[in-house]
């Protein structure tokens, strides 16, 4: 059974079992790989505030204890569809807590997922990056991307801003208006690909769960974006049912 850590945030959720539906190739209700969703937004610290020191409490505790719910229910692989949780800060406490809990539930890593695709379907290419402000402050996709042989290209610090207050800030941004969301978080979220463009990217990764709720094209500005959420959605989906999974679709 797949197990989903939600709540982080909770349309992420939801969006990765629509798009584990979306990814498995059924012809029937019967067909579908069962999955299993705790969204539990108040028991999990916010993940950006705690890498840019602004939360004292690690999320990685929290998101641990819910894991472990999840593997008492049934679950034998998770997926955590959240990208800041990814950060070695948090998601090594992760795995130590689910260690010396005896756990066996596998953890997908979602970065690790998206840099794996993009190595098999654009081996050359240069690699930009819209996330959170402590997704790129720790590099996360950086190093991942570049474990891989890939370019990575981020957005300066005054860009930064701008993709970060299309995701948190509460007068338009996606995690105060998510459904939907907010005309001006989707311009400055296109304005920020053409930028990136300009930059060198030949391939965009949507490195913020919500950025695909505002982000729904499989292209802008000329260049493929990828959406993890799909990617940890068909990994989780290879895990419990190779045969289950779809084609990947034209890209």
């Amino acid at each position: 059974m797949i197990g989903i850590v939600g709540g982080v945030g909770p349309l992420a959720g939801v969006d990765i079992i629509k798009k584990i539906i979306e990814e498995t190739n059924a012809r029937r209700d019967q067909d579908h790989v069962p999955v299993l969703l705790f969204s539990q937004s108040h028991r999990i610290p916010d993940r950006t505030e705690y890498l840019l020191g602004k939360e004292p409490i690690n999320p990685g505790i929290a998101i641990s204890e819910i894991a472990l719910e999840l593997e008492k229910a049934g679950a034998t692989v998770l997926g955590i569809p959240c990208n800041t949780a990814h950060s070695p800060r948090i998601f090594d406490v992760i795995q130590e807590e689910l260690q010396n809990n005896g756990s066996n539930v596998q953890v997908l890593h979602m970065v690790a997922e998206t840099a794996k695709f993009i190595k098999e379907h654009f081996p050359e290419a240069n690699v930009g990056v819209l996330s959170t402000i402590g997704t790129r402050n720790t590099g996360l996709y950086k190093q991942v991307i570049e474990d891989f042989g890939l370019k990575c290209i981020e957005p300066n610090d005054t860009l930064q801003n701008k993709v970060h207050a299309a995701i948190y800030d509460e007068t338009h941004g996606i995690k105060a208006f998510s459904s939907p969301v907010t005309n001006r978080a989707h311009d400055q979220l296109v304005a920020a690909i053409q930028e990136l463009k300009g930059e060198g990217a030949q391939v965009i990764i949507l490195g913020c769960t919500e950025l695909p709720l505002a982000l729904r094209e499989k292209s802008y500005s000329g260049l493929p974006v990828i959406d993890p959420n799909r990617i940890l959605a068909r990994a989780l989906i290879h895990a419990v049912d190779p045969g289950k999974l779809n084609p990947v679709a034209d890209l």
